[in-house]
């Protein structure tokens, strides 16, 4: 098959030519191409650019091989140079030199720009969902333990009483600026590079405003050369997936975590687990793993997009060409890793009691003595290091805080009794429960906060999937 480039005289090694050739990765943008190449013959034809009878022949044509390509039946030749010129050439096979109008006003510069952008569309769009279909499962398991109690930590190590749905919370705020990333990700990307042709748009009296809106795009880009060099798309969509993978990557090691032996405070259903071909007794967490493995994909996509550019002058260069391999690899992971996790979120199995029982030990209450004081008029300074005597002075009897008698707390500082806090108080202070719920402010663990916070997580994901936000135009969203 002819390069859309090549004279007859032409002619290239076909080691260089099978280098060159980018139809492998490229064809997954046919479906794209017809659209775009839709557009422009209909804006050449109302523009009289080309003849109205060779702009309804191409349309029919186009409009054919989008049906073939629904039902499977288009197949991209794999002689071709790129998905670009497989377009073009069917064309002229079946609607004979009629088909040789259709490249007017364009370049494959254009071309690819506005392919990928159509194909990133998608993508963004299927991120959100997948995110919001994430946040939905959370909240669901979140709703049935608002009253499980269990440490949070620091470091690794125990630090303070908090329910089970306050730290699947804690997942969903961050899902949540994930998909802010990706909305604004895709407002940005919501323009048509169709028109820049190479570098420096066309002579011929276009219409840019009529493609754009046909392709659904709110806008055409602003400048031809930076539309036709311009990846930043491509880099944002790594972006928002890199912090997303990374999340998820954070997500699964506390589920590979709860879920061990040694923590117990979580089991995965048996159709989200694996075993092992050896050890019969075993039960792998490998979803959670090969989620948390995925990442680095995630990361190193963003990394190879901003290396691939970093040294390309405006406008177009060959090495863009690279881009899309590690966009649909990247897109593909991306998908597969929501859908993964949203499936091992629905499995994820509490156990209340292990969580329970973990906050018997390690003074977590530490924090609400300190307050405690600091609410009867101590310095916070002060009152850390009255908490922290006590602490250590309970270690040292194998007590809990609230077991010290009162010549216990005395001997630890006289501001107890001068401020009449004593045993009694203490053991209906410091329980878990009573440090819980003293916390009822914005972003606290009190039960009522974080079951509100749960609404609306809830009322979020509604009024984001409603028929009616779907059908919202990006324009009106800005």
């Amino acid at each position: 098959m002819a390069k859309l480039w090549e004279l007859a005289s032409d002619s290239l090694n076909p080691l260089v030519e099978h280098f060159l050739s980018s139809l492998s990765v490229d064809s997954r943008l046919l479906e794209e191409e017809l659209a775009a190449s839709l557009a422009h013959c209909h804006m050449l034809g109302s523009c009289g650019i080309i003849n109205p009878e060779d702009a309804a022949a191409i349309s029919a044509v186009l409009q054919t091989m989008q049906q073939e390509y629904q039902a499977g039946r288009l197949k991209v030749d794999a002689a071709a140079e790129d998905v670009h010129s497989y377009v073009e050439q069917e064309l002229v096979r079946r609607c004979g030199s009629a088909g040789e109008s259709i490249h007017a006003g364009r370049s494959r510069n254009d071309q690819v720009a506005t392919d990928l952008r159509l194909y990133l569309q998608k993508q963004f769009r299927l991120a959100e969902d997948g995110i919001m279909h994430c946040v939905k499962t959370i909240t669901e398991l979140a709703g049935g333990h608002v009253h499980t109690l269990m440490p949070g930590f620091t470091h690794l190590r125990k630090a303070q009483p908090i329910s089970l749905a306050f730290h699947l919370c804690a997942w969903c705020a961050a899902l949540e600026r994930d998909h802010s990333r990706f909305l604004e990700a895709r407002r940005r990307a919501d323009e048509c590079p169709l028109g820049s042709a190479a570098l420096a748009g066309t002579g011929l009296p276009i219409d840019r405003e009529q493609t754009a809106a046909e392709l659904g795009f709110a806008r055409p880009s602003r400048n031809a050369m930076d539309a036709t060099a311009d990846r930043d798309a491509c880099v944002d969509y790594a972006a928002a997936a890199a912090s997303l993978m990374m999340h998820l990557s954070r997500f699964c090691e506390e589920i590979i975590l709860w879920t061990s032996e040694a923590w117990n405070f979580a089991a995965i259903a048996a159709d989200c687990r694996t075993g092992s071909s050896i050890m019969p007794q075993k039960q792998n967490p490998d979803l959670a793993e090969l989620i948390r493995g995925k990442s680095s994909i995630a990361i190193g996509a963003l990394t190879s997009l901003l290396v691939l550019q970093k040294g390309v002058a405006l406008g177009y260069a060959r090495d863009l060409q690279e881009d899309k391999a590690i966009i649909f690899n990247l897109t593909d992971t991306v998908n597969s890793s929501l859908e993964a996790f949203s499936l091992l979120a629905a499995a994820l199995q509490p156990h209340p009691q292990q969580m329970q029982a973990q906050l018997d030990s390690g003074y977590l209450e530490a924090t609400d003595l300190a307050e405690l004081l600091v609410l009867r008029g101590i310095p916070f300074r002060q009152a850390y290091r009255i908490a922290k005597q006590t602490v250590l002075k309970a270690q040292a009897g194998q007590s809990k805080i609230a077991g010290l008698g009162p010549a216990e707390l005395a001997s630890i500082d006289p501001s107890y009794a001068r401020l009449g806090i004593d045993q009694s108080l203490l053991q209906c202070w410091l329980t878990a429960a009573a440090c819980l719920n003293r916390r009822s402010h914005i972003g606290g663990t009190a039960a009522d906060t974080v079951q509100k916070e749960i609404q609306r997580l809830q009322a979020w994901c509604a009024s984001e999937s409603s028929p009616t936000r779907a059908a919202t135009s990006l324009t009106e969203e800005q």
